[in-house]
């Protein structure tokens, strides 16, 4: 579920993220990411935010910005494939 708050969107809780499925999507988008070392941005959001800031050189609030797209991408991306599954049935 994406909740809008002003410009910026975030995850809410009940969302569940499966980090292994986007971890590609993430890989690229964020190059410097290393599974074994980045936090699970569905489990701790936060930590993951510091985390991308201090491995991609941002400030928190620019890897919030870029977690917040991502995720909203990453949404996206479900709803689609939900309703291609749903096309396949």
């Amino acid at each position: 579920m994406i909740v809008s708050i002003g410009a910026t969107l975030m995850m809410t809780a009940q969302t569940s993220l499966d980090w292994v499925a986007i971890y590609p999507r993430a890989k690229q988008r964020f190059p410097h990411l290393r599974r074994a070392q980045a936090p699970n941005p569905g489990c701790d959001r936060e930590a993951f935010v510091a985390y991308l800031a201090l491995t991609h050189h941002l400030t928190l609030r620019e890897a919030r910005e870029e977690i917040d797209d991502f995720l909203f991408t990453e949404s996206l991306h479900a709803e689609l494939n939900a309703e291609l599954d749903k096309e396949l049935t």
